[in-house]
């Protein structure tokens, strides 16, 4: 199964530089009356605070948004993406101009606090499923302009990313089956894009379906809304021929026993829909 995500650290820099601009577009506008009552001369120190355990992620958004106010800005951080930081951890210093921290702070906080809530609750369920073959896989449920960015934070937690988006997989539901007349004449017309997809997925919500899946070829099936005994016997029917995945209602209470089934990917929604933003807060040492 390709893989289009390029999460090295300059896709993800020049990401975050594109989200930070809008970001800040959307919230400054024609400038900050507020921070304007500031001396434009002043230097301030600076430090973002944990308020509670969380695995940190987000710092490239935190400095692109920085930077952009003030490029000469210099921040250091105590604990980076992908590591777990307490409750009152100092997770960032940083020291520049007081009228761009100032101006900056809203925005690079916002980042931080949804990168690193996806993160932390991406690392959670990972953490529940652990010593199994199963994946704990994100969706296409995601706010809107800032799928990678969750995406990214999905990889972070030690997630495995879906498809993008419409663009760069095939995901067959019951609408397009019912539409092509049928599994076997869905999949048959998907073989004509398969070059272009990273994967063809079929999604089913029967072992007939799964079986009809199997005898067309399919090679990835996303078994939807099946129990326990379903999911078991949807594995022996399989017998490794396809890549089984598990979507629909899906909580960590249940988790490990739908991951213990032997199905091979989980995808959980509530990853990217669901968050609670992480607390942090910024304060200014010499203001």
């Amino acid at each position: 199964m390709k893989k289009s995500f390029d999460f090295s650290p300059e896709a993800v820099s020049g990401l975050a530089q594109a989200d930070a601009a809008r970001a800040l577009a959307e919230d400054v506008g024609s400038g900050d009356l507020t921070a304007g009552l500031i001396d434009p001369d002043r230097i301030a120190t600076a430090q973002v605070l944990a308020r509670e355990s969380a695995v940190i992620c987000g710092s490239a958004w935190v400095e692109a948004t920085v930077l952009q106010l003030d490029p000469l800005a210099r921040m250091t951080w105590h604990v980076r993406d992908g590591a777990r930081c307490a409750a009152d951890e100092v997770v960032l210093e940083l020291q520049g101009r007081a009228r761009a921290l100032l101006t900056a702070e809203r925005t690079a906080l916002n980042f931080l606090q949804l990168l690193s809530a996806v993160a932390t609750k991406t690392a959670t369920y990972v953490e529940a499923v652990k010593g199994t073959r199963v994946q704990v896989v994100d969706t296409r449920k995601t706010l809107p302009g800032l799928r990678l960015a969750q995406k990214y934070a999905v990889h972070v937690g030690g997630g495995t990313n879906h498809r993008t988006g419409l663009y760069d997989a095939v995901l067959i539901k019951e609408n397009h089956i019912a539409a092509a007349g049928g599994v076997a004449q869905v999949l048959a017309r998907a073989a004509a894009v398969a070059a272009q997809a990273d994967f063809i997925e079929i999604e089913v919500e029967t072992l007939v379906q799964l079986e009809q899946a199997l005898a067309a070829g399919a090679r990835m099936v996303l078994l939807d809304n099946m129990d326990i005994a379903q999911l078991r016997e949807a594995v022996r029917i399989n017998q490794g021929r396809a890549i089984l995945e598990i979507s629909g209602g899906v909580t960590l209470q249940g988790l490990r026993a739908l991951a213990e089934t032997g199905v091979d990917r989980i995808s959980v929604g509530s990853l990217t829909k669901d968050i609670q933003a992480t607390d942090f807060s910024m304060r200014f040492l010499d203001l």
